[in-house]
């Protein structure tokens, strides 16, 4: 099958590595070229813009970030929407509004629009193992069905556009928020001096461990003892991003949002201290140290 992947960020390239493992023949755009240079180098074709992607690929996967960026990449002058037959899968995370209104664009284009937000982050897209919900035309949704199952290890329909972008907030609602808990519970302990590794290890064999722990747990303790890894899976700017989100769409729905808004108050901090491009687990260490 000839996909193309329009943004090849860390997760735009673990997808794109995943599907040319799988045998797909991948093409590939970003606003920054230099970004595809990995991917070409191990047999991707780089095109020029990403109307191309569209013209001359059976299926293309956006992963962008964020709604001003799929605006532009897809109804931009040499766009996505710009007359190609390709079946236009967006996995981005944005507001559940403007994915409703990205499905609209497309009916109108004449394009077939499938929303796909997943859950997880690189390793899990390396490996197949994301979770994704997706949303449009139930015959677009089908179709996409294929591909997708070779992403995720659990694919769920959710219905009309907007739904799969809601569902990917309340999926990660509870990881960002245990972010800014995990800081705290290190609070109460940090004066014991334990091994970091042995302190995440039995946080993470709790009952109130998440799997988030065990995933991350090397990386976490690694941070915790001072020397963390050059590796950055989720960074903090990228989390401030999604939090954000959250907490909009809370008050659209009437709900206040407040250990959700006390996270985003703390990113906001961690961020104006310099750590916009650090990883996710250098955020609890930042907690311990402000």
């Amino acid at each position: 099958m000839k996909i193309g992947i329009a943004g090849v960020g860390k997760m735009g390239q673990a997808v794109a590595q995943r599907l040319m493992g799988l045998g797909h023949e991948i093409s590939v755009w970003n606003r920054s070229a230099a970004r595809s240079e990995a991917l070409v180098a191990s047999g991707a074709l780089r095109v020029e813009r990403a109307a191309d992607l569209a013209r001359n690929c059976d299926a293309v996967i956006s992963l962008l970030t964020d709604a001003a960026a799929i605006e532009a990449v897809y109804a931009g002058p040499q766009g996505l929407l710009q007359g190609g037959r390709a079946l236009l899968i967006e996995m981005s995370t944005v507001a559940p509004e403007f994915q409703a209104q990205m499905g609209q664009l497309a009916e109108r284009s004449g394009a077939r629009y499938v929303e796909c937000p997943v859950g997880g982050s690189v390793g899990p897209a390396k490996e197949g193992k994301l979770i994704g919900f997706m949303a449009g035309a139930p015959a677009d949704v089908q179709a996409a069905r294929p591909l997708m199952d070779q992403l995720c290890k659990k694919v769920v329909e959710v219905g009309a556009h907007g739904n799969g972008a809601r569902m990917k907030l309340a999926v990660n609602l509870p990881l960002m928020v245990y972010w800014q808990t995990l800081g705290e519970a290190l609070s109460l302990v940090q004066s014991l001096n334990m091994d970091p590794r042995l302190l995440v290890d039995v946080l993470s064999e709790s009952s109130g461990g998440p799997n988030m722990l065990k995933v991350r747990g090397a990386m976490i303790a690694d941070a915790l003892a001072g020397t963390p890894q050059s590796a950055v899976t989720v960074d903090l700017a990228t989390m401030r991003k999604d939090v954000r989100t959250m907490v909009e769409q809370g008050a659209k729905n009437g709900f206040a949002m407040p250990l959700t808004q006390i996270t985003l108050d703390h990113l906001n901090q961690a961020i104006d201290q310099g750590l916009a491009g650090a990883d996710c687990s250098q955020f609890p260490v930042w907690w311990l140290k402000k």
